[in-house]
């Protein structure tokens, strides 16, 4: 126990110290978002500097920030790392809480990343299960324990009658039955997702097909810049498509450090992805981004970022890759960490955001000032993004940014257009409205 301490002081120590060599960002956000983001020369760093707020939980009658012509409630709480939310067609909703399966700490830098950003309340258990919120009203809303004993789960997809849910290291699928407060068939595993004792990006999000004939699961890279070798990479870093009848997949696009949301742009119906970028070279780079997905496209990763600027730290070089790496669509700003993204179709809320995508910005950890802990807005206009981010819901982080009182992450609309918010932080589900709707 005694030496137990000591490396975990001895950690924060260096990390602090570390901290210090970084004179923090030099751009402002606003310049590091839309087509053409400013970027600077990389820096690099043995460990990265860090900058986390303490975690203080929501005071009673506390609750974020709108816009306005918005208003914000809290639908329910009590929840074990809340991260992804679905409407199921009865207007049910799903709420997956998980937390991250136990990794190696194999380097330095991995014990003091973790031991930071766990002071923020991005750490601690999951429940590893799925609970149910039913409402009639949008108004009160009753709590059922839906799905149990999951393995790190994160993406939930309905095709028909069946349920399938994305852990860190499988795709299983249940027998639904619509109006079912509990599922107690055990489920079967449809097929094997890239996990390990690794598994540096644990989280798969899933999105099925229009037609129900194929599922797409965004795999996270296994590393920052592949300091774990090459071949920990292997089916990592892309979106997998998978047949929802037999298994069988493929790689439909690669390059893409961490597709954390995927969701269809409803004017074109093209894919849409929001994408971690790689950590390390500093406070303004690499912003993280919203793009379409190409099929067989490549974006970059590890070896060139935002298009064709190459990352010198990886080695090999492959200027046959990069040569081919498209530029992302839209960036979002550096280190914001997205982690939720929807298309609103809906009318509660005033008209100038339907056809718009929100994106939830988890926040970051290794940026001075800190940048996102927010969910923004992004107008599209013939199925683009247009203009800048517009903050919607803010608050999360005090304005001192000492202290955060939640984090948002997935993103869901309910059956009266409410924009649903979960809160994995304040273990808090947040229901946005306009604000003269019901």
């Amino acid at each position: 126990m005694k030496t137990s301490t000591t490396l975990s002081l001895l950690a924060v120590s260096v990390s602090l110290l570390l901290a210090g060599c970084d004179d923090g960002a030099k751009i402002d956000p606003a310049k590091q978002t839309g087509a053409n983001p400013e970027l600077p020369t990389a820096k690099n760093f043995l460990v990265p500097p860090m900058k986390v707020p303490n975690g203080t939980p929501w005071k009673e009658g506390e609750k974020p920030k709108v816009a306005d012509g918005l208003k914000i409630e809290k639908v329910a709480d009590g929840f074990q790392h809340p991260r992804q939310l679905y409407t199921l067609p009865n207007g049910d909703i799903l709420v997956v809480e998980g937390s991250g399966p136990k990794k190696p700490t194999s380097q330095p830098k991995q014990l003091v990343t973790g031991l930071v950003q766990k002071a923020s309340g991005k750490g601690g258990a999951g429940g590893n299960r799925i609970t149910l919120l039913r409402s009639s009203d949008g108004k009160s809303w009753q709590k059922y324990p839906f799905l149990e004993n999951l393995r790190s789960p994160f993406g939930v997809q309905l095709i028909g009658d069946t349920l399938y849910v994305a852990n860190a290291d499988s795709l299983m699928k249940y027998r639904y039955e619509s109006g079912a407060t509990k599922i107690t068939d055990p489920g079967t595993e449809l097929t094997e997702l890239p996990g390990g004792p690794i598994n540096h990006h644990w989280t798969k999000s899933l999105l099925a097909s229009p037609d129900g004939s194929k599922l797409y699961v965004g795999v996270g890279s296994n590393s920052n810049i592949t300091e774990n070798g090459i071949g920990a990479e292997y089916r990592r870093a892309d979106i997998l498509e998978v047949d929802a009848a037999s298994g069988a997949s493929r790689i439909y696009a690669s390059g893409l450090r961490n597709p954390t949301g995927m969701q269809w742009e409803p004017q074109t119906g093209k894919l849409w992805a929001i994408v971690n970028e790689r950590d390390e070279i500093g406070a303004d780079l690499v912003p993280d981004y919203l793009t379409s997905v190409q099929e067989g496209g490549f974006y970059g990763w590890p070896y060139s970022y935002f298009g064709q600027h190459v990352d010198e730290r990886v080695q090999p070089p492959r200027p046959d890759l990069v040569k081919k790496a498209i530029k992302p669509d839209y960036a979002l700003s550096s280190h914001v960490a997205p982690l939720g993204l929807w298309f609103y179709t809906g009318t509660n809320l005033p008209e100038k955001y339907r056809g718009g995508a929100f994106v939830s910005e988890h926040g970051s950890w290794n940026r001075k000032p800190l940048n996102g802990y927010q969910v923004v807005w992004v107008a599209f206009r013939n199925g683009m993004p247009q203009g800048q981010p517009e903050p919607v819901v803010t608050g999360f982080l005090t304005d001192d940014q000492k202290s955060v009182r939640g984090l948002p992450v997935g993103l869901t609309m309910d059956k009266q257009g409410g924009l649903m918010i979960a809160d994995d932080a304040g273990n808090v589900v947040w229901r946005v409205t306009g604000a003269t709707a019901p």
